[in-house]
């Protein structure tokens, strides 16, 4: 949703730094509001200027924040709450790609596909519109290559890169079940023989392909001369490197320096998870919250001690257990008497205060996002594409909706 007055539309030339630019800006002049995290921090640094907006946000129920969270920038919150939220629409503002029809799916092409996925799918191929219609398109991190026999026509080729061999042979059969020839390669897109598979001819596309996954086959395809390629950026923080590097000319020269942390940001947005999925998630994290006032008081220090990450089935068990257990991977003793029941409601009263102080991070969410996909866009304008940027879907069909068309002339 743009803020009043916005031109939303499809980011192209000029546009594309100007914008970076702008974003750029404003992250930086704002970072001491959305990089520390609630989850580990008592007191938020920001909370001493803005007590209103703090007091407001502390004050508002789990239930509060769970319907507030996809849509942050919506909330009548005190200031600076709304002011930051008119620059975030403003700033983050993208048009829809514009759709073609498409031409029926084959019979059947869409079993063994979950019903989202499908979707995806869809929205994605009727974006697909280039100059010269590919010749050989190459789906890169296939899994069981559905996104390339949906684009696959009469007259094409078809090439599949997948690193589970499971799924390579999954998609080999699937692809001769549909009587279609396409090659199914089990290959680590990372490793230094993925360059050799790629040629001139291809048309890459990706969709969702994660962190260094994408970045890889930016590098890879405009090294190759490949003419056209088609990306939808995810998992930004899926990276080896503990700091993120930048691509283009214009995100080497910002000062941004972002952490695994910070990265994890766009990613926090959730539109797919069911009642139960979430009930889980909301007692995990009421636990470690519950788990950290535990620790703090037990080895006396006011921050924040990483804890190893639990099988489900520990939620089954008392909360009293469940500390005993984390304190014993840390190494902590939790010898004398302790109010459990109490500190197992200060957990979840925790968790309505993170959640809540969160949406003010939520601001910073999609402009944060659109600065990493722009540092993309960019970094192929400058191999010389002309760049399309823009949503192929809705969100609610996935949040990671911007779509990178990239051609050369």
């Amino acid at each position: 949703m743009p803020a009043k007055g916005v031109d939303c539309c499809v980011l192209t030339g000029e546009a594309l730094l100007a914008r970076f630019a702008a974003l750029d800006a404003f992250l930086i002049e704002h970072q001491a509001l959305w990089k520390p995290r609630p989850f580990t921090h008592l007191q938020l640094p920001w909370e001493a200027s803005y007590p209103e907006l703090s007091v407001w946000l502390r004050g508002r129920s789990l239930e509060d924040a769970e319907n507030a969270h996809n849509q942050p920038a919506l909330l009548d919150a005190p200031e600076p709450f709304a002011s930051l939220a008119a620059l975030s629409l403003e700033l983050s503002a993208v048009g829809e790609l514009p759709a073609h029809a498409l031409e029926a799916a084959g019979h059947r092409l869409d079993v063994d596909v979950p019903g989202r996925k499908w979707q995806q799918i869809e929205a994605f191929v009727s974006r697909l519109e280039f100059s010269d219609a590919p010749k050989h398109w190459l789906d890169w991190c296939s899994g069981k290559g559905h996104l390339g026999r949906r684009l696959m026509r009469t007259g094409q080729q078809l090439t599949c890169l997948e690193y589970d061999p499971a799924l390579v042979v999954s998609g080999q059969a699937l692809s001769q079940r549909h009587q279609l020839h396409a090659l199914h390669v089990e290959q680590d897109v990372l490793a230094p023989g993925a360059a050799s598979l790629l040629n001139a001819d291809h048309t890459p596309v990706a969709l969702h392909a994660c962190g260094e996954l994408h970045v890889r086959l930016m590098q890879l395809a405009s090294a190759t001369g490949c003419k056209q390629l088609a990306i939808a950026p995810c998992c930004y923080n899926r990276i080896s490197v503990s700091e993120y590097q930048t691509l283009s000319s214009a995100g080497m020269r910002s000062d941004l320096q972002l952490s695994l942390e910070d990265l994890s940001l766009p990613m926090n947005e959730t539109v797919t998870a069911g009642a139960r999925v979430r009930r889980q998630r909301d007692t995990s994290m009421a636990r470690r919250l519950g788990f950290d006032l535990l620790q703090r008081q037990l080895r006396g220090v006011d921050e924040y001690l990483p804890t190893p990450s639990l099988p489900s089935a520990w939620l089954d068990k008392s909360f009293a257990d469940y500390c005993n257990h984390l304190a014993s991977l840390k190494e902590l003793s939790t010898i004398g008497p302790q109010n459990w029941p109490a500190l197992e409601t200060s957990g979840w009263q925790r968790l309505a205060e993170v959640r809540n102080l969160e949406l003010l991070r939520g601001l910073f969410r999609r402009p944060l996002e659109l600065w990493l996909v722009l540092d993309r866009a960019l970094f192929l304008a400058e191999q010389g594409y002309a760049v399309r940027l823009g949503t192929f879907c809705e969100t609610p069909l996935t949040p990671r909706n911007f779509l990178i068309l990239a051609e050369r002339p």
